[in-house]
């Protein structure tokens, strides 16, 4: 256990921290590292698992108060404290199956994963939240840089208008479960050859909701939701990606709705920024390339670049080299949350041509070097490259 790290470090809280603070930053985490967001990056692939493993104790408050008390020694389960590591490779694929994509995240805040819910075992039928949802959307390279306001239709469960989310049809009553006592579970005790083993189910007769619909509602069929089309507006902040081709942005509250009274979940849209055909983007800074002729690297110029609103002017100083990179302050991404810009930065082509006339060589041939069987005499200095093209435009 030496090489592990504390399980409040891997999930950046706090020893004390709240089921809400616990959720909210393994979700933060499990995010940032999942696999669908680092393809092929091993080291993100190791801190997904280790964040999983600190959730799955952390989650539950029986494995939480033994670690809080014995650390690893009391989660492990040959430390002879019992129930601990034995369900790390059920999330998401793990366990030599693979990773799952975003939907195994979100699935796990509803009962998916870690074994059925961990945190709401001792109170299945008080409020749960929504599940969450996770939608795809295609944004150009320029939304991304300015911002913008897209539409978005998904289907997904609303809540039900005729019964407002109760099941029951409008104007009837429900009342407690009698096979559960409104518990919404139901516990069984067996006796073994190791002993007595209790186990935990849902209850089939109120579907763990601990309340029984005498008339359910005609519309959802008893369930409270309905499924529906609906369209949302995104509002994609400016300067969103930074590089990232798969930035997500949260909408708090439209996920599915939650039950039992519990608050719905959030909708998470993961943006597809499509390439630009002329600039590339590292962070706030922006990227592209300018082909210039002979005589402009020459001589120097000032030339305008066409950028993504408006034309941009760029000064080239004489005696520029080929593949110079020449940088324009303040020409980059604003970025919305610190205000600042970033640059452009533009690599200089030289284009050389290909089809002279006889009259354009003879001119070349004026400034160029001295042939080699004409050497200049010992007391004449000779000129830089630079200073005769100068002078032969003089």
């Amino acid at each position: 256990m030496a090489d592990k790290r504390d399980y409040y470090e891997v999930l950046g809280i706090q020893k004390g921290a709240s089921e809400d603070e616990i959720k909210s930053a393994f979700r933060k985490m499990a995010m940032k590292y999942h696999p669908d967001r680092n393809p092929d990056n091993k080291e993100a692939e190791e801190k997904f698992k280790e964040v999983n493993e600190a959730y799955s104790i952390l989650s539950d408050p029986d494995k939480k108060a033994k670690y809080d008390r014995f650390g690893f020694a009391g989660v492990d389960p040959n430390a002879g404290f019992g129930g601990g590591g034995e369900g790390f490779g059920g999330f998401g694929g793990f366990g030599g199956q693979g990773f799952g994509g975003f939907e195994d995240i979100f699935n796990m805040f509803t009962g998916g994963g870690f074994g059925g819910g961990g945190a709401y075992s001792s109170n299945y039928n008080g409020p749960v939240e929504g599940a969450d949802i996770q939608q795809r959307m295609d944004i150009s390279f320029e939304e991304a840089v300015f911002g913008a306001k897209k539409k978005i239709k998904l289907t997904k469960n609303v809540e039900c208008a005729s019964c407002h989310g109760k099941g029951a049809k409008d104007g009837t009553s429900m009342h407690t479960c009698p096979s559960c006592g409104g518990r919404g579970q139901v516990e069984t005790v067996q006796q073994t050859i190791l002993g007595s083993m209790r186990s935990v189910r849902t209850c089939s007769t109120c579907r763990g909701t601990g309340q029984v619909i005498d008339t359910p509602c005609p519309t959802c069929k008893g369930t409270g939701k309905v499924r529906k089309t609906v369209e949302l507006t995104v509002d994609i902040p400016a300067g969103v990606g930074g590089g990232q081709n798969s930035p997500v942005l949260t909408l708090r509250g439209q996920g599915e709705p939650g039950r039992n009274g519990g608050a719905p979940g959030d909708l998470y849209i993961v943006l597809n920024i499509k390439p630009h055909s002329t600039f590339g983007r590292k962070g706030d800074d922006l990227y592209t390339t300018l082909s210039i002729n002979f005589t402009q690297a020459a001589l120097g110029d000032e030339v305008s670049i066409k950028g993504l609103r408006e034309n941009i002017s760029c000064k080239i100083p004489a005696g520029t080299q080929p593949d110079t990179t020449l940088r324009l302050r303040g020409k980059g991404v604003k970025n919305s949350r610190t205000g600042r810009t970033g640059d452009m930065y533009v690599q200089v082509k030289l284009v050389v041509p290909t089809n002279l006339t006889e009259g354009q060589k003879d001119l070349l041939r004026a400034f160029g070097d001295p042939p080699v069987n004409e050497q200049p005499s010992a007391s004449s200095k000779k000129k830089s490259w630079s200073d005769k093209v100068k002078d032969f435009f003089d």
